[in-house]
């Protein structure tokens, strides 16, 4: 009977590569199949003790590898405005079952399941993991808000790795109010986590009254890559328009080393998965196989049924990086790549820009069977490439719902920041959420589930 805080009662979901306690925590994966944790995610334990309600764990692409939530043990994740009537009446279905069978579309991700959650109103807010865009991207597909804060400023204790040095747990929620409050509730110093910075943050309030007349929003020039959509680049434009007319400076700015990084994102990320992945033997915990003959063929059984091919394939290409001979060719290179990446944004924000404003993702969702022509490498390197180097960078990014496209899916819009400047750029993007005044997913079904009275259906919610 008494409140334990701002949270009382919100219901919340969290991605299955956060640890719950009493919960299986799986990351998708039948190496992790019934595994319990003795304890609970960091994150996961600030939001229980602000009251919230967990509703679940929500799915992945296994072991957060990939960028469309559709390789995971549990299948592929749908998006729900592939239900929706935006979608629908834009694509009509030339059979009753050809929509459900073979147009729906992907999350992105791998934080899919819980930008899935919080587009179709089943949680006010849910966890997810950024490494390389994995919150921002299906925030993107899915028309919700999806947060990656500074490196270092929410702790990752809890969240099985997979880079450590680029994870950072990911805030989706249906508006950019919404998202400030939950930061404010995780952000900050865990004794735990060695990489979470000692100051003390201060929660704060986004003000209702926004003027961005002293702002300078930076439009990287890098970030106009081949295969970005035309709709893409039209949105893109009127942003910057949208930013001008309201009395911002808006310059054009160069990141010249951004081409560099997928392919520096692919070397370092496959290292440190390799490293990751050597505690999953068969012996501690997790899946074991049933081989007997030596300990050597008991650990290549356990791997071999254990991991998919994605996250098979990533170990050996790690460990080839790795060798003793490739180390200073493959693995050093990349980490003096990533410096020069990091330096650019430095140099940007050093020169008076604010804010910089970029594409989210290349076009709106893809249909599943599009998305499953391309592997699983392809696709991550495609779909990464507008959000990534923020995580080289360890910057806050936020991707904002800002149009319908064409057939009806949403399109994002993300802002970078300088570190640790969380209010500033969570302020400039709730100015724009304003202004976009982007569309409340109607779901057709919703009748038929007793929802008609469903109060989200008119106005994005706040907590």
């Amino acid at each position: 009977g008494q409140p334990l805080g701002i949270l009382d009662g919100i219901p919340v979901a969290v991605k299955d590569n956060f640890n719950t306690a009493g919960i299986e925590t799986t990351c998708a994966s039948n190496m992790l199949k019934g595994y319990i944790s003795p304890y609970n995610a960091t994150v996961v334990q600030k939001l229980l003790d602000q009251g919230a309600v967990l509703l679940g764990k929500t799915n992945l692409d296994e072991f957060a590898m990939g960028s469309g939530s559709t390789d995971g043990v549990f299948g592929p994740v749908r998006n729900p405005w592939s239900y929706s009537r935006q979608y629908k009446e834009k694509n009509p279905s030339k059979s009753p079952s050809e929509n459900e069978d073979s147009e729906w579309v992907i999350t992105g991700g791998s934080s899919g399941g819980s930008a899935a959650a919080v587009s179709s109103f089943t949680c006010f807010v849910a966890l997810g993991s950024d490494t390389g865009g994995s919150t921002r991207n299906p925030a993107a597909h899915c028309g919700v808000v999806g947060l990656k804060p500074t490196y270092g400023l929410i702790s990752r204790h809890g969240l099985i790795p997979l880079v450590n040095s680029m994870d950072v747990p990911g805030i989706l929620t249906r508006c950019v109010d919404d998202a400030a409050v939950v930061l404010g509730l995780l952000a900050g110093h865990d004794p735990k986590d060695s990489t979470t910075v000692q100051d003390t943050f201060k929660p704060f309030e986004l003000p209702d009254s926004i003027d961005v007349r002293k702002l300078c929003i930076g439009i990287p020039k890098e970030y106009n890559v081949p295969g970005l959509s035309s709709e893409i680049q039209a949105l893109w434009s009127k942003a910057a328009e949208l930013f001008k007319d309201a009395g911002a400076e808006v310059i054009e700015v160069s990141l010249p080393h951004t081409p560099y990084s997928i392919v520096c994102y692919h070397v370092l990320c496959t290292a440190e998965v390799a490293s990751n992945m050597a505690r999953f033997d068969g012996l501690e915990y997790g899946h074991r196989a049933d081989m007997k003959q030596s300990t050597e063929s008991m650990y290549a059984a356990t791997r071999r049924e254990g991991f998919n091919d994605v996250v098979r394939g990533r170990i050996l290409s790690g460990n080839y990086f790795l060798l003793k001979e490739n180390y200073e060719n493959y693995f050093v290179k990349a980490q003096k790549v990533r410096r020069l990446i990091a330096n650019d944004f430095v140099k940007v924000f050093g020169s008076g820009v604010d804010v910089l404003l970029t594409p989210t993702t290349l076009s709106d969702a893809a249909p599943y069977v599009e998305f499953i022509k391309e592997d699983n490498r392809t696709r991550s390197a495609q779909d990464d490439i507008l959000t990534q180097a923020a995580n080289m960078a360890g910057l806050p990014a936020i991707s904002v719902p800002a149009a319908l496209s064409k057939r009806g899916l949403p399109l994002g819009l993300q802002f970078i920041g300088r570190s640790f400047q969380e209010k500033q750029l969570l302020t400039v993007a709730k100015w724009f959420e304003k202004q976009v005044k982007f569309p409340v997913i109607q779901l057709e079904d919703m009748k038929s589930h007793d929802c008609s009275g469903f109060p989200h259906q008119k106005s994005v919610s706040s907590l």
